[in-house]
């Protein structure tokens, strides 16, 4: 069973797709922070100098704790929000995550496309025995 799994897991298929995984999430990265670090801040500027990040609807703001002495009379809750400038700044790193995606998909099939183009193209080579029976025939024919 360990051999088996040494084979299926050292394949060139599996060991191709580990490594894109592992490109794929450091891509991830840079395009979040590309997002974040470079395309936010210009449009929040242009926009009145909004952070989107911080753009939100609360519906019930944080309560902080109350202490008298060493006893807590009330208990601090996490305000409850709605934070819709967060989901803007992830759904824009999304869409250009996608998009590269997209590009990247695209360029990989036309060049598979390419190659299987130019295997259907040239047609096999014939082997030795159908040229001699080919020359056979030809002889054949110029005889009858």
């Amino acid at each position: 069973m360990i051999k088996e799994f040494k084979e299926f897991a050292f394949k060139g298929n599996v060991m191709d797709m580990a490594v894109g995984i592992i490109i794929g999430g450091a891509f991830g990265t840079v395009v979040k922070s590309l997002v974040d670090n470079v395309l936010m801040p210009p449009l929040g500027k242009l926009i009145a100098g909004i952070d989107f990040t911080k753009l939100k609807i609360v519906l019930e703001p944080a309560v902080a704790e109350v202490k008298e002495g060493d006893t807590v009379v009330t208990a601090a809750k996490p305000e409850v929000a709605i934070a819709y400038g967060q989901f803007i700044t992830d759904f824009i790193s999304f869409v250009l995550l996608a998009f590269a995606v997209f590009l990247v998909v695209k360029k990989v099939m036309a060049a598979f496309e390419k190659k299987k183009e130019e295997e259907a193209a040239a047609p096999p080579e014939p082997s030795a025995e159908e040229k001699l029976l080919t020359e056979i025939r030809d002889l054949l024919k110029t005889k009858g």
